[in-house]
């Protein structure tokens, strides 16, 4: 008696739970949009990428470059405590003069400042500037990363929602199923059979229920995280209902934005300008190197055995100085392993747009044909409701056996699978196309 009542009794209890959850969402349903500006502002990963920015940021200074003076000030002092022991020639007589002491007081202000050094100093500042644009474009590929994966995860909560509705759809039809057989079952019109059988369907897809239950909450819990709410469990409203696939995306386009925006190969690109700074860092050494000093000082000495008791001396003093480094012994090796370093980059950066247009071919050959599976399984469950149907009403006058009836309803609920699945693989192939090219932002505004 208990297992004949158990599952009913769960089912009734569960689908009010889940109506009261639906509504408390539906209250404060966010778009995809609302999700991904949330996001933003609180996720850890771009908070701290953000972080390394600013920090590079502030490094791309012309003082950090060396381009402008640096200005001294400074100040001693000395003492000498000692003893003098004095013999003139005339008299040959000793004298002795213990602990005596002198004082020098030094204070002034000095500038230094290389005015040319082969050009060094601006290849420094301009190797500053790239590496700045080298943490924006960082933070561009954490970015873009992270409303792919929010994207991602937002279409796979949507999925899972419409997997659990057609899953509770599912276990209302064998619910009823079972209804009519057990009515029919007690005035004789079934067998125990027919009971049984669909006693064990409806447990099937309660259970069914239940576990995809668990898979929705997993996928909330996960957007939970990606936006940074501190409580991951919290519910959330999701106000899009089904998954809505772009249809004019274009090879051709895909590419040329490619090649113009894609973050990963404008970082190749600013990789390889950074080590051709540091070729030309190594070239301005052949050149000579100009360098200015200039200063304002001021000394106090303070003599006790000397005729002088004090002198103090304050002024100006300035100065050039011309070199030029001869030989060094490693030049000509650091200039070849400089070339290498460029044709490295160089090459570098042409596996990476060969392996993107890989990508881009595979992920639209995919994306193509995700299309037209969706097209078809579309057909498809328009051809399964109608047998479904059909079925039912020949279930209903008896003409159609138990077996039947959850074969029919089994295709149904595979055909609305099917086409869930091929939805939701569609737009997958699209969000990683849009990333690739450089468009994933567009879900931003839309």
């Amino acid at each position: 008696m208990k297992n004949k009542i158990l599952w009913p009794v769960l089912f009734l209890c569960t689908l009010p739970i889940q109506a009261q959850q639906d509504m408390m969402e539906a209250e404060g349903s966010v778009t995809l949009q609302e999700c991904l500006s949330r996001g933003l502002e609180s996720n850890f990963s771009i908070r701290m990428v953000k972080n390394q920015q600013e920090t590079a940021a502030n490094n791309a200074t012309r003082a950090n470059a060396g381009m402008l003076p640096t200005v001294d000030l400074s100040a001693s002092y000395s003492g000498d405590l000692g003893s003098t022991r004095t013999t003139p020639r005339s008299t040959n007589v000793t004298t002795t003069e213990r602990r005596a002491y002198d004082g020098t007081v030094d204070a002034g202000i000095d500038l230094n400042w290389t005015v040319f050094d082969g050009f060094s100093v601006w290849t420094n500042y301009k190797q500053l500037q790239l590496l700045k644009e080298q943490g924006e474009l960082q933070t561009r590929i954490t970015i873009e990363d992270y409303v792919a994966s929010l994207t991602a995860e937002y279409y796979n909560y949507i999925q899972e929602k419409i997997r659990l509705k057609n899953f509770r759809h599912a276990m209302s039809l064998s619910q009823e199923r079972m209804r009519i057989v057990e009515v029919r079952y007690h005035i004789g019109n079934f067998s125990r059979l027919d009971y049984l059988q669909a006693k064990v369907d409806f447990n099937a897809d309660s259970a069914q229920y239940m576990k995809q239950r668990e898979v929705l909450n997993s996928s909330r819990i996960k957007l939970n995280e990606l936006m940074a709410n501190h409580d991951v469990t919290a519910l959330i409203g999701i106000r899009d209902t089904a998954i809505d696939v772009n249809p004019d995306l274009q090879y051709d386009e895909l590419w040329q934005a490619t090649l113009a925006t894609n973050a990963s190969l404008l970082m190749a690109d600013n990789h390889t300008e950074v080590v051709r700074a540091d070729y030309k860092k190594i070239m301005s050494r052949d050149y000579p190197y100009v360098r200015l000093n200039a200063g304002y000082g001021y000394t106090l000495n303070r003599y006790e055995l000397s005729s002088t008791k004090k002198r103090d001396n304050w002024g100006l003093n300035a100065g050039i100085t011309i070199g030029f480094n001869l030989f060094d012994g490693k030049r000509k090796m650091q200039k070849r392993n400089a070339q290498l370093a460029i044709e490295y980059a160089e090459l570098e950066r042409e596996d990476l747009k060969l392996s993107l247009k890989s990508d881009l071919s595979d992920l639209w050959q995919a994306y193509r044909n995700n299309w037209q599976v969706m097209l078809m399984e579309r057909q498809n469950l328009v051809a399964a409701q109608e047998n479904y149907e059909y079925a039912n009403l020949r279930y209903m006058k008896g003409d159609l056996s138990g077996f039947e009836m959850r074969e029919a309803q089994q295709s149904l609920l595979d055909a609305e699978e099917r086409l869930l699945v091929s939805e939701y693989d569609t737009k997958m192939c699209e969000i990683s196309l849009l990333q690739l090219s450089g468009k994933v932002l567009t879900y931003l505004n839309e």
